[in-house]
């Protein structure tokens, strides 16, 4: 799966605020020149030659589409969404004059529940990814390169598709700054933005004096939506086998523990999702896709605190907190409990870059309150409950280390019995994957019609076919022939195309197991496909097979390793508007950090053993195809004949086998054939025999489907 935008991904921010540089995270304009606000984006240019920004419905007249194309009536409640959200801005409680509408819940989580789609709520986009802004007169989104056809085809007129990362489109302050007067009030869930974010929000709104306002108490969006909103998860909770976790919980929290003490804190607060659930060696169900909960974790010198709905624990998992020490506590009492632990002097731990703003702020704000009571500005303030060594309070800064999560780059690092199982899971998904291509080959072949969804559907029933398989753990993309293009496209059985013998097919998808998660994508075609087809896909795959071979010194960041997969399009012009890869979790997260291979710089996270990432070039020609190969990696080290200056070099080990349609690489298709051919049997094997028998030259043709190159 396409990585996720550096704009979304906590924590490559997280990486950028240890190295003190601006969290791409937040806004991807910040560590460029800033360049003149244009009152237009790029769309079109204007006779001055300015660039021009055009509205959605715009963009779709002058493609010849009409709104029948996934867009809603103009004139339908979309409009009134946007009514009923402005009138809540005069009230006296709220008083703002903007209204900042992200696509994160109160964990920073990529995939999130139904009830915390409020920016697809509002603005009828649904890809997984942007930031909607609402003044009283105009309404705008913001999406990067992954999303900007699907958002075209599902915002209304009354938007402004804004698309990040192009040349001349303004940060969502940046626009702010431009179309609103001087002095405004510009509003946000407190809940819904990591601490950084909302700080550099202010500052960038700051040099137009406006003023950010955290809206506390309520949601703005979920005020109109009212009634209809769906309710919060209430899924039970599991325990996730120590067979499959490797290191027990009290080793875990032991590990977290002697961070504290290195660092002189007393406590920290864990909030992503997935490091609450890879600690505590639990698992969930509440977010689609994402085998984790709604909670949030506090871990101190000798106690942890878990904050969740205790209905979600039942008698075994509760059994199981309890042997590690582990008490609970409802998870709106998060914010109380900092304050309480700012009242005691104590000093916490905070990810600034993924903890919110509401809980930042509160423990800041009770800091403050706790130093005026002990006398005056900058006076020495005792703890009451943790040591004896005084600790000075200033405005809550000092009694805060804000630091990367210590969970964050031991989740990234797998332990033996996580790659042993990442390992196992992958040749089942294999195995489930060899039986569909048999199928959809001969289906194709035979020209039985059918539709993306439909393949989409009959891929799941093989994965759940498979021991230990849970879900997907991405909504699958199955785009034939232009819809390929899209990047993260999500066909619906009243939207989408057929598939057949006349274009290329891109299928991404994968699964979460009991034991890993999976993520693979290949591109096909059943039939004779064009000359620039086969030297796009050529070039993709050398692209693929360059990051595959690499071997690279220790200490090396991903973006480092960027170029070897995107070199061969670059050569004639090309490139895809995504990172290359990504990491994965072991049975957690399908997208997980702090480690990616990107041309985003501002991640300096260095690539370790043990760690998986993917490798995933691609290209998309607008309107007409797309290519995109993935497989998941582990990093190794490797045995050199040479060290140069004594450290490690470090490579690739391939945890995908699923066989590539190009005449390529004979010794992994060999190596694909020896894992996953003893797990089947019949019409299946001889079809995973067929596409992994040596090729002698590059016309040959080794099954029904046509070689791409």
């Amino acid at each position: 799966m396409a990585i996720e935008a550096a704009r979304f991904s906590p924590s490559l921010a997280a990486a950028a605020f240890l190295a003190r540089r601006p969290p791409p995270a937040l806004f991807p304009f910040s560590l460029r020149r800033r360049i003149p606000l244009l009152h237009v984006l790029a769309g079109s240019s204007g006779g001055d030659g300015r660039v021009v920004a055009l509205s959605s419905s715009e963009l779709r007249k002058r493609r010849g589409l009409s709104s029948s194309s996934g867009a809603a009536d103009p004139a339908s409640d979309g409009d009134e969404k946007l009514r009923s959200l402005r009138r809540l801005f005069a009230r006296p409680d709220v008083a703002i004059d903007a209204y900042i509408v992200p696509s994160q819940d109160a964990h920073q989580s990529e995939f999130i529940a139904e009830c915390f789609m409020r920016r697809a709520y509002l603005t009828g986009f649904t890809g997984s990814a942007g930031t909607a802004v609402v003044t009283k007169d105009k309404a705008a989104l913001w999406t990067d390169g992954r999303y900007f056809l699907q958002a075209e085809k599902e915002l209304t007129h009354e938007w402004t598709l804004m698309r990040s990362g192009n040349h001349g489109v303004p940060t969502t302050s940046e626009w702010l700054n431009d179309v609103l007067p001087s002095g405004c009030r510009v509003g946000i869930d407190p809940f819904l933005f990591s601490f950084d974010a909302a700080e550099e929000l202010k500052d960038s709104i700051s040099n137009k004096n406006h003023e950010l306002v955290l809206v506390r108490g309520m949601n703005l969006v979920d005020e109109i939506w009212g009634d209809a909103r769906p309710e919060p998860p209430k899924e039970p909770t599991r325990v996730h086998d120590i067979k499959y976790a490797g290191i027990d919980v009290p080793s875990k929290l032991s590990f977290i523990r002697s961070h504290l003490t290195e660092n002189g804190c007393d406590a920290v607060v864990i909030s992503m999702l997935d490091e609450v659930a890879w600690l505590l060696n639990m698992r969930g169900s509440d977010v689609p896709h994402s085998p984790v909960f709604y909670s949030y974790l506090i871990v101190e010198v000798s106690t942890a605190t878990l904050f969740v709905d205790s209905n979600k624990v039942s008698e075994d998992v509760l059994e199981h907190l309890e042997k590690a020490g582990v008490k609970l506590k409802p998870y709106e009492a998060i914010v109380s409990e900092v304050e309480r632990l700012a009242e005691k002097g104590a000093k916490l731990w905070l990810d600034s870059s993924s903890v919110n703003a509401a809980i930042i702020t509160a423990f800041k704000s009770s800091c403050d309150k706790h130093m005026k009571k002990k006398g005056k500005a900058g006076e020495k303030v005792e703890k009451e409950a943790y040591s004896d060594e005084p600790t000075g309070v200033e405005n809550g800064a000092l009694n805060a280390v804000y630091n990367v999560s210590p969970v964050t780059l031991a989740k990234s690092v797998k332990n033996e019995a996580e790659i042993e199982g990442m390992k196992n899971s992958h040749l089942r998904d294999a195995a489930a994957l060899a039986e569909f291509w048999c199928w959809l080959e001969d289906e194709v072949c035979k020209s039985v019609p059918l539709t993306e969804v439909q393949v989409a559907e009959k891929l799941l029933e093989f994965r759940k076919k498979q021991d230990g398989f849970i879900e997907t753990s991405f909504d699958t993309i199955s785009g034939y022939g232009a819809n390929g293009a899209v990047i993260h496209y999500r066909p619906t059985p009243e939207d989408c195309s057929s598939v057949g013998s006349d274009n290329l097919f891109l299928l991404d998808s994968g699964a979460q197991y009991i034991d890993g998660t999976t993520d693979i994508t290949r591109t096909v075609h059943f039939g004779e496909p064009s000359p620039r087809q086969k030297e796009c896909f050529t070039r993709v795959l050398q692209g693929h097979i360059a990051l595959d071979q690499a071997v690279f010194p220790e200490r090396t960041p991903g973006f480092v390793l960027d170029v070897l997969a995107r070199s061969s399009l670059w050569k004639i012009g090309l490139d895809y508007r995504h990172g290359t890869g990504h990491g994965v979790g072991a049975a957690l997260n399908v997208h997980e950090g702090p480690q990616s291979i990107s041309y985003r710089y501002g991640n300096l996270t260095a690539l370790q053993k043990g760690m998986i990432v993917s490798n995933e070039p691609g290209y998309y020609e607008d309107n007409s195809f797309g290519i995109r190969i993935e497989n998941l990696l582990l990093i190794k080290e490797l045995n050199l004949a040479n060290s140069f200056g004594g450290i490690s070099y470090l490579g690739f080990e391939r945890l995908t086998f699923v066989p590539i349609q190009i005449n390529w690489v004979n010794d992994y298709h060999e190596e694909v054939w020896d894992k996953v051919s003893p797990l089947l049997s019949g019409d299946t094997r001889d079809w995973l025999w067929k596409n992994t028998r040596p090729i002698l030259d590059v016309t040959h043709r080794y099954s029904h489907a046509q070689d791409i190159a």
